[in-house]
């Protein structure tokens, strides 16, 4: 009874977390964009046509990814309309379904409830799987169905039919994001390996179920295949996956070290107790979750930190193992009331930030929101240091119950896709080019990068273009969208603006 208390309430703080005020705030660039762009063309496309096969990105044939969460976003759109709340709930339910999930695998690994329920607390409070997590992005999905597929995995030592799950787990994540089953599937087998569970390879519903879940997976690849011939592998394989292995991909390149600069960016207060943690995963290697963990956390961030191509979402998968960790560090800490001087030290400086924080916002009026949130960030990290100093264990549950808080209010605000201020507002530009050009017309611009927030908004494809370009596709009857510098410098002889938004100009072709 208790563990199912555990896991309803995990689920329900899950779920506040993940879909609080999800719609509020327009949708980011590159993947989010993209998404909903392909997943609004399929839920638009006649009965009959196929697109949900064969999806298409501005009328174009989309090779990058598997369609699922595609799918399910257009089954959303079907039933509650188009916005920004139906294209991110398929992705943030998925999310948030992965704390109850890891409670779950905690509990099988540990055979104790409490490092379990510490693990999924923590997994619940990190910052960048939150945040991923309610965006309409893949990896959140890839996490959840990772972590089913270790639930299986573990059952399938006491029930044999359990193993049939497994399989159909790697038939999800192939259809969610590829080739990544391949990192996923070899982190699960090196686990079996390791903890000697050879007899499930022996198990019958294992092998049933990696065809049965594969199966839809292969006949979708089968199908590109078919229908594009080699140009799908080509950019599907080569272009779009192993490319990215020994070459950057659109630019996006960093160090080897780049992955451990994002954890120490967005990793605090967790990563405070990651050494102990991952000091107890390898005193206990020969335990079964000492040996996930450190396979886990080993083989996923070695391999993607030496991928050529770098972005900040390919950590992802690695917070589970990270959350396991921690969560078995906080359990020893709870049990022998084992402290270090150095925590409250830490802990000190994450208050005086909380507390610099708060003024910044109430200086630059930022949403009140975010100073509520700042002060009560000082304030919890406050009470933890004066626990910690007292030796008093109640820390962690002020810790989680204060990290909790400031993740609800930052979810809550308009600034939880800070991104979004990298560059200017799409929305009111998205209705500028709405209000005068038809769906689906190609618009050039003097902006020097291509936004599908933007095509997805105005419902047009918007094409970043040189000085000539644009004069030239201006003399060919296109519509041009020119910030004001450029407008004072390109010359449009005869040219009519036909509205002004966020410094940007519409200019309509010759003929209207």
């Amino acid at each position: 009874m208790q563990a199912k208390k555990c896991l309803f309430g995990l689920l329900v703080a899950s779920l506040v977390l993940w879909l609080i005020f999800l719609g509020d705030s327009p949708l980011r660039d590159w993947d989010e964009g993209t998404v909903a762009q392909v997943a609004r063309e399929i839920w638009r496309a006649p009965v009959g046509s196929m697109r949900w096969l064969y999806p298409t990105l501005g009328g174009e044939p989309y090779y990058n990814k598997p369609p699922l969460i595609h799918l399910l976003i257009a089954w959303t759109y079907s039933l509650a309309g188009v916005n920004e709340w139906t294209t991110r709930l398929p992705s943030a339910v998925l999310t948030a379904l992965g704390v109850p999930l890891l409670y779950l695998v905690g509990y099988m690994i540990f055979n104790q409830r409490l490092p379990a329920l510490l693990a999924a607390l923590v997994f619940l409070t990190m910052l960048p799987v939150v945040r991923h997590g309610r965006l309409a992005m893949l990896d959140g999905a890839i996490i959840t169905f990772f972590l089913l597929l270790l639930f299986f995995l573990l059952k399938a030592r006491q029930n044999q039919f359990y193993a049939i799950g497994v399989g159909i787990c790697l038939g999800l994540i192939a259809l969610t994001k590829g080739m990544i089953v391949m990192l996923l599937g070899g982190i699960a087998c090196l686990f079996l390996l390791a903890t000697r569970q050879l007899a499930l390879l022996r198990n019958p519903y294992l092998w049933v179920g990696i065809f049965f879940g594969n199966a839809p997976a292969i006949a979708w690849y089968a199908a590109q295949w078919q229908h594009y011939g080699s140009g799908f592998l080509q950019i599907n394989f080569q272009a779009q996956t192993f490319s990215r292995l020994v070459q950057p991909v659109e630019g996006h390149s960093g160090p080897p070290w780049y992955y451990f600069i994002e954890l120490l960016k967005y990793g605090f207060p967790w990563l405070i107790f990651l050494p102990g943690g991952f000091s107890l995963a390898w005193k206990k290697r020969q335990n079964t979750w000492g040996c996930l963990v450190l396979i886990g956390t080993i083989v996923y961030l070695v391999t993607i930190s030496l991928m050529r191509t770098k972005l900040p979402w390919y950590i992802m998968p690695v917070y589970p193992f990270l959350a396991l960790a921690i969560g078995a560090k906080l359990s020893e800490v709870w049990q022998h009331r084992y402290f270090k001087a150095w925590w409250a030290v830490l802990f000190a400086v994450i208050a005086i930030a909380g507390l610099a924080g708060g003024i910044y916002f109430a200086i630059t009026k930022q949403e009140t929101i975010l100073i509520v949130m700042s002060v009560i960030l000082a304030i919890s990290m406050g009470i933890v240091v004066w626990l910690i100093q007292q030796h008093d264990r109640r820390f962690i549950p002020v810790l989680f119950s204060g990290m909790y808080l400031v993740l609800v209010l930052l979810m809550s605000s308009r600034s939880w896709i800070w991104e979004l201020n990298e560059a200017f507002a799409v929305k009111p530009v998205a209705a500028l080019i709405q209000s005068h050009v038809l769906p689906g017309t190609k618009v050039y611009t003097s902006f020097p990068y291509g936004r599908p927030s933007l095509d997805f908004y105005c419902d047009c494809k918007v094409i970043p273009a040189t000085m000539p370009v644009l004069q030239q596709m201006w003399s060919e009857q296109y519509y041009l969208l020119l910030d004001n510098t450029t407008l004072k410098t390109i010359k449009l002889t005869g040219s009519k603006a036909i509205g002004r938004t966020e410094g940007f100009t519409l200019i309509s072709p010759l003929t209207n």
